[in-house]
């Protein structure tokens, strides 16, 4: 049966896609290999596990592999699988249109590798856009495929030139078949109808896929004699079916027979990611509870590592069957990066995602996984652990508030950088060991950068009892902290927000100055909550702080950007009576309390201290006049 043929345009982004991988990444042409039998795997994966509940959708062709098929006159590569297969509307969903967000995402990712000179292969697999890494190789593609159970066959093909067509067709057996045409040959360019560049790239890239991965090889083996044995003069050549990959599933070993670069390639298999892996984590644990575990922390976070979309990295199996990726049920959300498989024995092979939430096997594991994989990153040595920190801290942070009984654990590996630490970064036991005998609180500002923290005017009394303060740029710290609460007994405490209550107040002098302050509360409106005395300035005039338990305008700032709406709220002007400014303006007041000037120094101290934490005053020509009057010394009336 064949089909009416129909042509179709690729969407414009698949177009741009193909374009960058065809020119960006040709260096590493072999990836395209790698990325067609990981598509074969998981075609065989779905297979083996709808067998589990539908046993005659097998029927006789029951020997799950992937074929690769060689043609030198021809120019051709062939990659087959008897996996699951694909009806015409998968087809045109999965490989014509791809209108899917992942490549918009790929293309954003690509956008920004290409400022840094790094668009590498692993942008490919992360973004599930392998199919078209083909491109790179082949002038042209054909996808024959039928879907198991289904009478009917399809065919897809394309050059790669924009368009491409789609027709139903016969097909005996189940399964996907991709042939490519492929490109000429340049000098000091691979052969991919070589037999010993494709034994290469299965071994390193594909020597882990669970299902057999064969190919027809040349063999000179001894003519057998009547005799029924072999003739050692007389040879001869024969195709022999050959299995390129070792299927080992290296989890299931005991961990000191697995080498480095066997984890180094395994993980490359499951992660799609060509850097090779921070540390792992091999367990084997038996007893009432059977499982075994390989987890690897990446040394590089995924582009989509924030993305709604982002999946989390854990395979599950059970007896070395496949039975779901993404599985969130054995990793919490601040660990999603970790990466790796899971292969539970006791568990039944039908299982849904329902069913593992209740699970109390599965729960039992998730708290062992957890706790070990704390327990592996307590373990990096510094620079490692800093790696770790620079890429993941963001995610890793969120445990705080995501896993209350790991929450004592999480905090110990929390790193920040402090107005003592000089740039480099300290722990909150390291911060409480070396406190002031006196200091009952861990002090803490919150902002947009080190520099505009380490100069904040709120730190003014804190340098001069030399207390340190933990510079936090990060917007999810102000989360963590307000649910950590404390550390070692010691109570988290805001620099800009509170009475800090570190210095006596000279009260006689403060009452000097308590008209002053409503006069310009009383002027000042509705633009603040109150005007005081600074528990937090030295050397400043001004300053805006917020009650103990406001939100910080920082965080106010981080959430207005992401476009929520945050209540209206006001903030408390803090002035300084020691400073120079403040003196002259009381003077001013006390002469003349009805002088015009006054309102003006009034707006001009209120935008000062917004200056100061690196807000936007409303009126910026009229702050620079100011500005002129006082360095003339215009002050007086």
């Amino acid at each position: 049966m064949e089909g009416t043929k129909q042509t179709h345009q690729f969407k414009t982004e698949v177009q741009q896609l193909m374009k960058i991988i065809i020119n960006s990444l040709y260096s590493h042409r072999e990836i395209f290999l790698r990325e067609l039998i990981s598509n074969a795997s998981d075609a065989l994966d779905k297979l083996r596990f709808k067998a589990q509940t539908d046993s005659h959708i097998l029927g006789t062709d029951t020997e799950l592999k992937i074929r690769i098929t060689r043609d030198k006159k021809k120019n051709t590569l062939e990659v087959a699988d008897n996996g699951i297969g694909m009806t015409y509307d998968e087809v045109v969903e999965n490989i014509g249109t791809i209108a899917k967000s992942g490549t918009a995402g790929f293309l954003e990712a690509v956008g920004a590798a290409k400022n840094t000179g790094a668009v590498t292969p692993e942008l490919i697999g992360q973004f599930g856009v392998g199919f078209y890494s083909a491109f790179i190789v082949a002038e042209k593609i054909t996808l024959t495929t039928r879907a198991a159970g289904s009478d009917k066959g399809c065919r897809w093909e394309s050059a790669g030139d924009g368009s491409y067509t789609i027709e139903e067709f016969t097909k005996e057996n189940r399964g996907t078949t991709i042939t490519l045409q492929l490109k000429k040959v340049e000098e000091g360019d691979q052969d991919f109808t070589d037999e010993w560049t494709i034994r290469g790239i299965v071994k390193r890239h594909s020597d882990f896929v669970a299902y057999p991965i064969v190919m027809d090889v040349e063999k000179t083996e001894p003519v057998i004699g009547a005799d029924g044995k072999p003739d050692k003069d007389k040879t001869q050549k024969v195709i022999r079916e050959e299995t390129l990959n070792s299927m080992k599933a290296i989890w299931t070993k005991d961990k000191n027979e697995v080498t480095e670069e066997e984890h180094n390639e395994f993980y490359q298999h499951i992660s799609h990611d060509w850097n090779p892996p921070l540390a792992h984590l091999h367990l084997k644990l038996e007893g009432t509870t059977e499982y075994n575990a390989l987890l690897y922390l990446p040394s590089k976070a995924p582009f989509d590592l924030f993305s709604h979309e982002q999946k989390h990295g854990i395979q599950l199996y059970s007896k070395r069957v496949f039975i779901m990726e993404n599985c969130k049920e054995l990793m919490p959300q601040y660990l999603a990066f970790v990466k790796g498989v899971v292969d539970a024995p006791d568990l039944n092979l039908n299982v849904s995602r329902e069913i593992l939430q209740q699970d109390a096997l599965v729960r039992n594991i998730k708290k062992n996984l957890v706790k070990k994989i704390l327990e592996l990153i307590a373990g990096l040595e510094q620079e490692k652990y800093e790696t770790f920190y620079k890429e993941f801290a963001h995610i890793f942070k969120a445990g705080v508030s995501q896993d209350f009984e790991n929450r004592d654990k999480i905090a110990a590996l929390l790193r920040y950088k402090t107005t003592k630490s000089d740039g480099k970064w300290v722990s909150l036991k390291d911060y409480v060991d070396r406190m002031n005998p006196d200091q009952k609180d861990i002090y803490y500002i919150t902002g947009e950068s080190l520099t505009s923290l380490m100069n904040s005017p709120h730190l003014e009394v804190l340098k001069e009892k030399d207390i340190e303060v933990l510079l936090m740029t990060d917007h999810i710290d102000e989360w963590a902290i307000r649910d950590l609460h404390e550390f070692e007994k010691k109570t988290f405490r805001s620099a800009e927000k509170g009475d800090l209550d570190l210095e006596k107040t000279d009260d006689k002098k403060k009452e000097g100055y308590n008209a002053l302050f409503e006069f310009i509360k009383s002027g000042l409106g509705e633009k603040v909550k109150d005007v005081k005395l600074s528990t937090h300035l030295k050397n400043s005039a001004a300053c805006l702080s917020g009650d103990a338990y406001d939100m910080s305008a920082y965080m106010e700032k981080i959430l207005k950007a992401g476009g929520q709406e945050v209540p209206p709220s006001k903030r408390v002007l803090e002035l300084n009576m020691e400073h120079p400014l403040l003196a002259k303006i009381k003077a001013v007041f006390e002469k003349n309390k009805e002088a015009e000037i006054l309102t003006d120094y009034t707006t001009f101290l209120y935008d000062l201290a917004v200056i100061s934490e690196g807000g936007k005053i409303d009126d910026p020509a009229k702050f620079n006049k100011m500005i002129g009057k006082l360095t003339s010394g215009a002050v007086d009336q």
